[in-house]
């Protein structure tokens, strides 16, 4: 079963009709409006009014619908969006007061539309309408073989003929009791009631004598729907379902407590692959009853994990995480817990008719739902008999082996423990009476040599093969084999060695692996084996000598079983029980149908980054999309609605990703930022490991941007052209003034070198008068100190001939002697001599103190050339006390400060 919630499919919760398109797509009439599924998503269309949809019947493509004030019918759009047209609108009709369409039937050309108070018959030729009128409550109206028939409340059974309604029965039988259905049966009328089961019509009417009306007194039946192999489906207000044979005979009742989502059921339905869908008072729910599988889901938790399954004559066993349950074989009732076998189970195996448990805790023999523990060594993987002698079992143990054998009264008791070995032993084989095969997957394999007595190992030998978890070790067809993820190995006897089988290998390669534990039914002589998304088995040729491999799609996410625990039963003749972590399910082999489905394209829309998605027409040819566009979606499914048949999807898209995705439960896929080109867009589906028949294609292009098309890029060579010519001339003129440039640079740089050599020369001009400056101040110092020297001399003698008394005699040498002190001439010698080594000073000097006389020239002059007073005093020809008489008056007649030194401002000039 398959549960459906309001918010699985975002609407309302109640469901009031179902029925089926030609596309396979499920419509559901729903009090938020009408529902679609197409097996991967569920999609909602409103109605205009906002109204509560209470009736849906699909005709020729058409959706019909029913709702308050209103019906009409829904067109698929060129976009794949159903669209709807009212009748009423569109016809002018004029509706009762709160007149509301419960049912819809179509026959022949005509579509019936029925609400309590008339009948309205819809002529799709001329799209005229007739209408039946009632006075009296008019519950449904049903469609018998063709014939439409109806009720009036306590007024009868009537149909329809010509247009026109016609009595069948007043019979008081039924005449005051609500029907809910009518049947044909046996070309009678077969009356389902709503409270008071069911009656026959065959001119008269009486009670259907079967058992299930004894049931059905104490319910309310609200729907029901006749299945394809003629057993009924009832939908009670408080009871849930019910299923009935065609004799009367209570098959199957299902209830909140036992699955259901609601226990009002308002619409049954049976779709075209033999599914019942549901429609609740609170969610949809969808049973598969041809699946070739059966579910039983421990919902309380009561069971746990099976581990282990096994059966006799009278019950199913069920080894788990839990403990050891039983029920009685083949009848829907709770199992229950043996006594003393709480806790974990691993292994139950038959032999001789004796059921043996490995548990935990220890070895226990069952029969008949009872326990009786015969070896208490805890944990028991593995029970195996011994060859050439049926009355020792070997058992694997956590620690080891140990030997359990029977009495002359056929009881089973411990014996003795295996000594020489203490590894865990959860797979045994036997290669001969004393020799056997022990795989451990994270030690590997040992092949150990046993006593005669079976009391201790004489040899253990490592096989040469590979450890791997989840590996197992299985004897099929008396051949030993070791398998694990890197694939499938036979026991070579004569070589002591392990050979790897290329064509086993296949269906343990490590892409799928999940687990290598294998399950051989030897009432079939198969070999199960389990995979990431099969089971299979592998049974003898029946004309060659090859074995023939089957597989069978199973993924493990639906079966659910334990990694490395998977169990298989077989129940009946291609009939089989799968323990999983829930529960269980029970494959049927003859109901597996290589059935063939269709991929439909349900719908394509594109956008702009970041805009809202528009549709694109499905039946387009080669459409073309802006280059802006480029994003676009595809949504496609496979209305396919067994639980058991997961659908995966695989695409591609020519142009950009040109091989097949991996596949995927995924039914749409988005393609963002698509650059422009010519692209096909391609989808197929697989179900239960088959193929879709078809593969969808969609051609599409993305246009260039407006800069890439044909004459953008005409416009692109033209300016191309343009600029390149203009860079030739450019480069041209850049090269010419560079060439210029270059010549200039040239003259420059001779420039520079003749202004270098010139700089050179007036370095040299500069030296020679820096050079000639020096003797010119040399030959002043020089000049100066004579002229000194010399008046200091001529002094010195005029004073020492002053002394002598006839002074008479000597006139005429002192009068000589002042001739020759401080000559006008001796003064133009120093002053040619002082311009010629400080140019101007003298010119500044009159410049700035135009007041000064030759004399304080003179005097300025000395004091250039840094002189003391009393060197001053000579060359004047006067005392030191008189030239700092005539430095003071300098000093005023320059209007010196102060503190203004005389000597500093002169030498600063």
């Amino acid at each position: 079963m398959q549960v459906f919630t309001p918010q699985d499919y975002a609407a309302g919760d109640q469901n009031w009709a179902i029925s089926q398109g030609d596309d396979n797509k499920i419509y559901i009439a729903n009090n938020n409006g009408l529902l679609e599924y197409n097996g991967a998503n569920w999609t909602l269309y409103k109605m205009p009014d906002q109204t509560i949809v209470r009736s849906v019947e699909v005709i020729e493509g058409k959706v019909y619908t029913g709702s308050y004030m209103d019906f009409g019918f829904w067109e698929r759009d060129i976009y794949g969006v159903l669209t709807y047209n009212s009748l009423v609108k569109s016809s002018n009709l004029n509706l009762i007061e709160d007149e509301e369409i419960w049912k819809i039937l179509g026959i022949d050309n005509w579509v019936l539309f029925q609400s309590f108070d008339r009948i309205h018959i819809y002529n799709r030729s001329d799209k005229t309408f007739k209408v039946i009128e009632s006075d009296e409550r008019i519950n449904k109206i049903y469609d018998v073989s063709g014939t439409i028939y109806f009720q009036k409340t306590s007024a009868g059974i009537y149909k329809i003929e010509n247009g026109r309604e016609e009595l069948i029965t007043q019979d008081s039988e039924i005449l005051n009791k609500e029907i809910v259905n009518l049947f044909s049966y046996n070309s009678d009328l077969l009356i389902q009631t709503k409270e008071n089961g069911f009656y026959i019509y065959d001119g008269n009417v009486k009670q259907w004598n079967v058992s299930v009306n004894n049931l059905l007194q104490n319910m309310s039946i609200y729907s029901s729907t006749q299945l394809n192999d003629g057993s009924y489906l009832l939908g009670t207000i408080s009871n849930g379902m019910i299923l009935i044979n065609p004799l009367g005979k209570v098959l199957y009742r299902i209830n909140q407590a036992n699955g259901l989502s609601n226990n009002t059921v308002l619409s049954t339905y049976q779709d075209k692959s033999g599914n019942i869908w549901l429609g609740l008072d609170n969610g949809i729910n969808l049973l598969n009853l041809d699946s070739p599988y059966r579910v039983y889901k421990d919902n309380l938790g009561v069971l746990g994990t099976i581990y282990a399954s096994i059966s006799d004559d009278k019950n199913l066993y069920l080894g788990t995480n839990q403990g050891l349950f039983y029920r009685k074989l083949n009848l829907d009732e709770p199992f229950d817990l043996v006594e003393g076998t709480k806790g974990q189970v691993w292994n139950l195996t038959k032999f001789n008719e004796t059921i043996f448990c490995g548990h935990d805790k220890g070895t226990f023999v069952i029969e008949n739902g009872k326990a009786k523990q015969v070896a208490d060594v805890i944990g028991t993987w593995i029970i195996k008999p011994v060859p050439g002698n049926s009355d020792l079992l070997l058992q694997g143990n956590y620690k080891g082996l140990n030997v359990l054998a029977k009495d002359n009264e056929g009881n089973w008791s411990f014996r003795n423990k295996i000594t020489g070995f203490d590894i865990s032993s959860r797979y045994i084989e036997f290669l001969s009476n004393n020799e056997l095969l022990i795989s451990h997957e994270y030690k590997g394999v040992y092949r150990l040599q046993l006593d005669d007595n079976y009391t201790k190992v004489l040899k253990k030998f490592n096989e040469n093969v590979d450890k791997g978890i989840y590996s197992s070790l299985v004897k099929y067809n008396d051949e030993i084999l070791y398998v694990f993820n890197e694939g499938v190995f036979r026991y070579n006897s004569k070589s002591n060695q392990f050979e790897k089988d290329d064509d086993l290998s296949e269906l343990f390669n490590q892409e799928n692996f999940i687990s290598g534990k294998t399950v051989v039914d030897k009432d079939s002589n198969r070999l199960w084996g389990f995979s990431k998304d099969h089971i299979f088995y592998i049974e003898p040729g029946k004309i060659s000598d090859e074995p023939s491999m089957q597989r069978i799609f199973l993924p493990s996410e639906i079966r659910k079983s334990k990694s490395g625990y998977e169990n298989l039963l077989s129940l009946d003749t291609n009939k089989y029980l799968i323990g999983s972590k829930e529960g269980y399910l029970i494959l049927d082999l003859d109901k597996l149908i290589d059935e063939s489905y269709r991929i439909q394209l349900n719908s394509i829309n594109y956008q702009a980054l970041q805009n809202k998605e528009k549709p694109l027409e499905l039946t387009a040819v080669n459409p073309s999309l802006n280059n802006t566009d480029n994003n676009i979606r595809f949504a496609y499914s496979v209305p396919e609605y067994d639980k058991f048949l997961p659908t995966q999807y695989q695409y591609r898209l020519d142009g950009i990703y040109n091989d097949w995705s991996t596949w995927s439960h995924q039914s749409n896929v988005f393609f963002e930022n698509l650059p422009a080109g010519e692209y096909t867009f391609q989808t197929r589906a697989m179900v239960n490991g088959n193929i879709s028949s078809n593969i969808i294609e969609y051609p599409f292009i993305i246009k260039k941007p407006w800069y890439l098309s044909i004459w953008a890029i005409v416009g692109y060579v033209l300016v191309f052209v343009l600029v390149g010519l203009a860079i030739q001339q450019f480069n041209k003129r850049h090269y010419e003034r560079q060439q210029k440039r270059l010549l200039e640079k040239k003259e420059r740089q001779l420039e520079v070198k003749e202004l270098e050599s010139q700089r050179q020369i007036m370095g040299f001009k500069n030296e020679n008068l820096r050079q000639d400056i020096e003797n010119k101040n040399r030959e002043l110092g020089i000049s100066t100190m004579n002229l000194i020297n010399k008046n200091e001399l001529l002094g010195s003698i005029k004073k020492e001939l002053s002394n002598i008394k006839n002074i008479d005699e000597l006139k005429s040498v002192i009068r000589l002697i002042n001739e020759n002190l401080n000559t006008s001439d001796d003064w133009k010698l120093f002053e040619e001599a002082f311009n010629n080594a400080d140019k101007d000073f003298l010119k500044k000097v009159k410049t700035k103190h135009p007041s000064l006389t030759s004399n304080d020239l003179r005097l300025c002059t000395y004091l250039r050339l840094n002189l003391s007073s009393k060197e001053i005093a000579p060359l004047l020809n006067i005392s030191s006390r008189s030239v700092e008489v005539k430095r003071y008056r300098l000093r005023k007649k320059m209007e010196l400060e102060h503190k203004k030194s005389l000597t500093n401002y002169i030498l600063e000039l």
